[in-house]
C-alpha cells in the first residue's frame, strides 16, 4: 500500500489527467504534445482488441455499427490480466447496414456536385451491442490508433468529422456523454429514446430516427383504433424500453384503456427473464401485448412462447422489432402471423442491392466483417490456417464461387434501418457542403469568418448540421431544436404470403407532423391476423371484460381497474343506445325506454276515454240510469192525482227526480279527455246536483216530521206545514255548496294536467283538483247533509202510518252513506283512470240508491198495487189520522 503513494507513481498518474482536461480546448495545437506523451505508458489506455475496418480519405466519418449481437464477457478473477470479449452471433442485417455507410459514402465521392475534390473516408468499428466496445471504438476513431488515448487525435490525419452511430438508445447516451462535452457531432440511426432529446445533457446529439415520444403516442392510437382496452406491456430493461413502455402506458390510460401487466425483459439474464415472462402471458386474458424490445432481447422470450404453445395472442411491435430478419424463420411462424406495428419509414436507395450483391471477400480485403457474412449467408466455412483446427466437417467448405445474387436478398435487406444511415451520411455530407460553400467575410463564427473544410473543428460543422435539409422522394429530413427528424413512420404487419413465408406488408402510416386528422392512417381491410383473415368482422379481442350492450351501462368493481366492470341495467326510465356505455340517460319527459331500453319511444297517453271498453260502459250505464229517474218523473205526473203522489209531495219529487237524473248525467263529465272547461265543470257539478238532491231529501224529511207532529194540541209546528219551508231548505242547503265552489274556482280552480309520475312509461292525462281541501270540504259538506236527512229521518222512522216514508228515506240514506263512506278509501286506494271510475262508480251507486229506496215503492204501488193507491189505505182504519197526510 506504501507504494501506491511514492512520488514516481503521483507523476505517471498526472500526466493523463493534464492530458484529458488541459488539451481538450486546443486540440490541433497541443497535437504535438500529445504525440510526445503518447510514447509514455501513463499517457495510454491499455491495448483492447478493435474490431473494424477503415478507408482513408480527406475527411473521415465514423461509424459505430453492431455487426454482432451479443458479446460473450472474460471472466474476472483479479489474479491475471482478463482476456478481451468474444463477440457472437453475426448478424445478416446487421452487415447490411454497414454496407449502407460505405454505400453512401461511396456515391458522395462520385457525385460531381456534393463535395466535389473532396474524398470521404470511414472508420467503422463493431460494437457487439456493449457498452464497453462501443466506448472503445468511440475512442478508437477520436485517438486514431489502437492505443486509445481520451482526448486526443495521435493519428495522421484529422479526427472524424462525425460520428454515425450507435443504434441502441443505452450505447448512444453513453457517447453522447463523451462526445457533446467537444460538441463532436454524433448522428444515430436508430436510438429512439427520449432522454437523447435533452440539448443540454446531449448537446452535439441528432437522428434520423425518430423519437420514442412520438412512437409510443402512435402506439397508443393504434391499440386504441383496434378497440384493445386490455393490454399487456413487456419492454427491455433499458433507456429505450422502459421510457418507451412508460410512454404507452401513460397514453393508453389516458384514452381508457388498461393495462394487464407490465413486464421487464431483463437484458442481464441469459433467458431474459422468459421463464417467467411465459406464463404470466398464457394465464392473462389480456391478448393484445405491445412489445418495447429489439429483436436480439426479445428472441428467449419468442422461444418460450412456443416451448408453451402460446398463440392466438397479438403482437403490437416497435420499430426496433417491427421489420425483423425473423419474419421468414419458419421456426416462429406460428407465433408472429397477425403481428402488427409500426416501423421506420422506408426509402429507395438506388443502386444499392446491386451494390450489395457485388460484395466479395476478394473485392474489399480491407473488410473484416465480408468473409463471416459469407459463412452466415452461405452456411459455409472458409477453410484456412485461421479455422482449420475448428472446422466442422458437416459444413460445407466456402469456395469463393456462391453468388448473392442467388439468395432471397429480400428477406436478408432491410431498407428501413439502411435508409436511416444513408440519410445520416448524406446530412453529414450537407452540412460539409455548407461549411466549404462559406465566404469569408458572410460566415457564421466570430466577425463572419469561415471553417477551412480541411481542418474544421467539431463545433464548427456542429453549426452547420442543426440547419441542414435533406429532400428525398416525397419526404425531407430536417433537425429540429432538439436534434429530432420528423416524425414518419410505417404501420406493417406480418403477413403470410400463398408460399406460406411471412412478409412485412405496408398498412397504414403515422405522421406526427400532418394536419389533425391524417396524423394516423390505416386501411385496416388489409389488415391480416393470425387466422390469416382480414378485419371485417375478425378483428382479435383484447378486453377484460366483454362489451356491455345497449341498454346496460359499466359498473364500477371495487379494486379492479376502470376496464374490469361489471354491465348494470339501466335504472327506469333510462337509456343507452351504445356499447359500453359509462352512463345512462333519462328519457324526455313524454317519452319512455323500449323494451331493451336503447332508445326512447312516445309515452302512451292515458285516460278514461268513450273509446275503450271500460268508459264505453260506464258511459252506458250512466245513460242508462239516468232514463229511470226521467222515467218515474213521467209516471208521477201522468199519476199526478192519485193518492200516493200528492201524499208525497209532487213538487219537491219532480224536483228530487230532476235533480237525481242530473246527478247520473253529471258522471258523463267525468269520461273523455280531461280539457280544461271539463275539469272546472265536473266536480262542480257533481258537488252542486248532489247538494241539490240531498237538499230535496232532507226537507221532505223535516215535513215528514212536522205533519206528525203538527196534529198534537196546541203544537207551534202548523205554521210550518207547507211548501215554503220545503224550499227554504232546499234553496239554503244548494247555495251553501254553490257558495263553496264558487270560492274552490276563485282560488284554486281545477285544472288539466299531465301526470308522468303515477305508472311508468304512461302519461295520465287527468284533472289536478287545484285545491285538495276545496274538494273534501265539497265532499264533506254533501256529507253532513246526508248524515242530517239520515238522523232526522232514522227518529221518524216509527211514526204510525200504513205508509210512512220515512222509513225508505231512512234506507237511501243508509245507502247512500254506505257508498261514500266505502268511497273514501277506495278512491285514495286507486290512481289514474281507476280513481275516476272510482268516482263514477260511487256517484251511480248513491244516485240508484237514492232512486230505488225512495220511488221503487211508490212505482210498485202505482203499477201493480193499485188497490193500494186510495186515500182509505194511506189513511188506515182511524179516519181522525186523515190529517198527518195533509201537506205531504
Amino acid at each position: 500500500m506504501g507504494e501506491v503513494f511514492t512520488p514516481a507513481i503521483r507523476r505517471v498518474s498526472f500526466k493523463p489527467f493534464f492530458c484529458f482536461i488541459a488539451a481538450a480546448p486546443l486540440l490541433s495545437c497541443l497535437m504535438p504534445v500529445c504525440v510526445a506523451l503518447s510514447a509514455v505508458p501513463g499517457c495510454q489506455l491499455k491495448r483492447g482488441s478493435v474490431s473494424g475496418f477503415s478507408r482513408d480519405g480527406d475527411i473521415l466519418l465514423g461509424g459505430i455499427f453492431r455487426v454482432h449481437f451479443s458479446a460473450l464477457q472474460p471472466q474476472i478473477t483479479f489474479r491475471e490480466e482478463p482476456a478481451a470479449a468474444t463477440c457472437q452471433t453475426f448478424g445478416l442485417q446487421n452487415y447490411q447496414l454497414v454496407q449502407a455507410m460505405v454505400f453512401a459514402i461511396k456515391e458522395i465521392n462520385n457525385s460531381p456536385t456534393l463535395l466535389p475534390n473532396i474524398t470521404l473516408g470511414f472508420q467503422i468499428y463493431d460494437s457487439c451491442a456493449t457498452f464497453k466496445q462501443s466506448l472503445k471504438g468511440t475512442l478508437w476513431m477520436l485517438s486514431g490508433q489502437e492505443l486509445s488515448t481520451p482526448n486526443y487525435q495521435c493519428g495522421r490525419s484529422l479526427a472524424p468529422a462525425a460520428i454515425i452511430g450507435d443504434s441502441g438508445s443505452t450505447r448512444s447516451i453513453v457517447l453522447a456523454l463523451i462526445l457533446g462535452l467537444y460538441r463532436h457531432p454524433q448522428i444515430s440511426y436508430a436510438s429512439s429514446s427520449p432522454l437523447l432529446s435533452d440539448r443540454i445533457q446531449f448537446p452535439s446529439f441528432f437522428r434520423t430516427i425518430p423519437s420514442d415520444d412520438f412512437q409510443s403516442r402512435g402506439l397508443a392510437q393504434l391499440v386504441i383504433h383496434f378497440g384493445w382496452t386490455w393490454v399487456g406491456i413487456l419492454a427491455s430493461d433499458d433507456e429505450y424500453g422502459q421510457l418507451g413502455s412508460q410512454i404507452v402506458q401513460q397514453e393508453l390510460i389516458k384514452a381508457g384503456a388498461c393495462v394487464a401487466f407490465n413486464e421487464d425483459i431483463l437484458i442481464s439474464r441469459a433467458d431474459k427473464n422468459a421463464f417467467h415472462i411465459g406464463p404470466l402471458i398464457k394465464n392473462s386474458n389480456a391478448n393484445a401485448i405491445v412489445i418495447f424490445s429489439s429483436i436480439s432481447y426479445l428472441i428467449p422470450v419468442l422461444n418460450e412462447m412456443i416451448r408453451q404453445n402460446i398463440t392466438e395472442k397479438i403482437w403490437i411491435a416497435s420499430e426496433a422489432w417491427s421489420t425483423s430478419v425473423l419474419a421468414p424463420f419458419e421456426k416462429y411462424s406460428g407465433i408472429l402471423p397477425g403481428t402488427i406495428g409500426f416501423a421506420i419509414h422506408s426509402g429507395e436507395m438506388v443502386g444499392f442491392q446491386e451494390y450489395f450483391t457485388s460484395i466479395h471477400p476478394s473485392a474489399t480485403p480491407g473488410d473484416t466483417f465480408v468473409r463471416r457474412f459469407w459463412e452466415e449467408a452461405f452456411s459455409c466455412q472458409w477453410l484456412d490456417r485461421e479455422n482449420l483446427l475448428t472446422k466442422d466437417n458437416k459444413i460445407k467448405n466456402c469456395t469463393g464461387a456462391e453468388r448473392l445474387d442467388s439468395l432471397p436478398l429480400n428477406s436478408i435487406l432491410d431498407f428501413r434501418l439502411t435508409y436511416t444511415i444513408y440519410k445520416a451520411v448524406y446530412a453529414t455530407a450537407l452540412a460539409l457542403q455548407d461549411l466549404r460553400n462559406c465566404l469569408e467575410g458572410g460566415g457564421p463564427f466570430l466577425q463572419g469568418t469561415c471553417a477551412n473544410i480541411l481542418a474544421f473543428r467539431p463545433w464548427q460543422l456542429l453549426h452547420y448540421i442543426k440547419k441542414v435539409r435533406l429532400r428525398r422522394e416525397t419526404t425531407e429530413t430536417f433537425f429540429d431544436g432538439h436534434g429530432n427528424p420528423p416524425a414518419l413512420y410505417d404501420i406493417v404487419n406480418w403477413q403470410r404470403d400463398p408460399e406460406t413465408i411471412m412478409k412485412h406488408v405496408k398498412v397504414g402510416s403515422y405522421d406526427a407532423s400532418a394536419p389533425l386528422g391524417r396524423t394516423f392512417l390505416i386501411n385496416s381491410s388489409t389488415v391480416q391476423w393470425a387466422a390469416g383473415k382480414t378485419q371485417v368482422g375478425n378483428i382479435p379481442v383484447s378486453v377484460c371484460t366483454p362489451s356491455c350492450p345497449t341498454g346496460f351501462r359499466k359498473g364500477v368493481i371495487p379494486g379492479k381497474p376502470i376496464c374490469c366492470f361489471q354491465c348494470v341495467q339501466c335504472l327506469r326510465g333510462e337509456i343507452s343506445y351504445q356499447l359500453d356505455s359509462t352512463e345512462c340517460m333519462p328519457c324526455p319527459w313524454d317519452q319512455w325506454p323500449n323494451k331493451n331500453q336503447d332508445r326512447c319511444i312516445p309515452k302512451v297517453t292515458e285516460f278514461l276515454a268513450y273509446t275503450e271498453p271500460f268508459g264505453m260502459t260506464l258511459a252506458v250505464i250512466g245513460m242508462s240510469l239516468s232514463g229511470i229517474p226521467f222515467a218515474i218523473l213521467g209516471l208521477f205526473i201522468h199519476h199526478r192525482n192519485t193518492p200516493i203522489i200528492k201524499a208525497s209531495n209532487s213538487n219537491l219529487s219532480y224536483i228530487l227526480l230532476m235533480s237525481l237524473t242530473l246527478c247520473f248525467v253529471c258522471s258523463l263529465a267525468f269520461i273523455g279527455y280531461p280539457t280544461v272547461e271539463k275539469c272546472l265543470i265536473r266536480q262542480t257539478a257533481f258537488g252542486i246536483t248532489f247538494a241539490l238532491c240531498v237538499s230535496c231529501i232532507l226537507a221532505r224529511t223535516i215535513m215528514v216530521v212536522i205533519a206528525f207532529n203538527a196534529t198534537k194540541p196546541n203544537s207551534d209546528l202548523r205554521k210550518w206545514v207547507g211548501p215554503q219551508l220545503s224550499y227554504t231548505v232546499i234553496s239554503v242547503s244548494t247555495l251553501i255548496q254553490i257558495l263553496l265552489c264558487i270560492i274552490w274556482l276563485l282560488l284554486a280552480p281545477p285544472f288539466s294536467e299531465y301526470n308522468i309520475d303515477i305508472k311508468p312509461g304512461i302519461i295520465l292525462m287527468q284533472c289536478n283538483e287545484g285545491s285538495p281541501t276545496a274538494f273534501w270540504c265539497m265532499l264533506g259538506y254533501l256529507g253532513f247533509l246526508a248524515s242530517i236527512s239520515f238522523i232526522v229521518a232514522f227518529l221518524a222512522r216509527k211514526l204510525p202510518d200504513s205508509f210512512n216514508e220515512a222509513q225508505y228515506i231512512t234506507f237511501s240514506m243508509l245507502a247512500f252513506l254506505s257508498v261514500w263512506l266505502s268511497f273514501i278509501p277506495a278512491y285514495l286506494s286507486t290512481t289514474g283512470k281507476y280513481m275516476i271510475a272510482m268516482e263514477i262508480f260511487a256517484i251511480l251507486s248513491s244516485s240508484f240508491s237514492l232512486v230505488s229506496c225512495i220511488y221503487f215503492p211508490k212505482c210498485y204501488i202505482i203499477l201493480f198495487r193499485s188497490e193500494m193507491n186510495t186515500k182509505e189505505y194511506l189513511m188506515g182504519r182511524d179516519a181522525r189520522k186523515s190529517n198527518k197526510v195533509k201537506g205531504l
